[in-house]
């Protein structure tokens, strides 16, 4: 795929969650779905590389971007993601001016939503892909629990669940 193309691929979904995770239900339709540039391991792979490296949370889409066409991919997501970084300025600018209004509260509190239902609709089948057995369904219910009804941090959530797995693996109790 061209240089100008993954741009506008990667730009359609930063521009519509300026970035973090919330771009993953359209970049899983676009690459792993549609034009099957990647597949739900590549992306689930990409966002575990932008989890764990500092920055902002979206750089996993420069992962994606190597993923699905090597250095110029990895280049033109880079582009794409700091794109609506140099937009938003007037942006703000003149919403800022109408944020009180009730009819755009109601607008934003409308689209906030939506863009929460369609994050879930994205994760379940990364989430599908990510689980490989009774071992890792008990370790993502578990965090799942620990995270919602304790709310630990996330880190503590991740350092426990790589402990477990390891101590498994190194058991040979389960293998991953």
């Amino acid at each position: 795929m061209s240089f100008p193309a993954l741009y506008l691929l990667f730009l359609k979904a930063t521009m519509s969650s300026f970035s973090g995770l919330a771009a993953l239900p359209v970049l899983r339709d676009d690459f792993v779905v549609q034009r099957r540039l990647v597949t739900d391991r590549d992306l689930n792979t990409s966002v575990v590389i932008g989890r764990i490296t500092p920055g902002p949370k979206g750089l996993y889409i420069v992962s994606l971007g190597y993923y699905a066409g090597g250095f110029p991919g990895a280049a033109a997501a880079w582009l794409a993601l700091i794109t609506p970084a140099l937009l938003v300025i007037p942006l703000l600018a003149f919403a800022s001016r109408r944020a009180r209004e009730p009819r755009v509260r109601q607008v934003l509190n409308t689209l906030v939503l939506a863009s929460a239902g369609v994050s879930l609709s994205a994760t379940f089948p990364l989430a599908l892909d990510a689980v490989r057995g009774p071992w890792t369904l008990a370790i993502a219910v578990l965090s799942l629990v620990v995270l919602v009804i304790a709310e630990a941090g996330t880190i503590w959530v991740v350092a426990g669940g790589a402990t477990t797995c390891l101590l498994l693996f190194w058991t040979r109790v389960a293998t991953f």
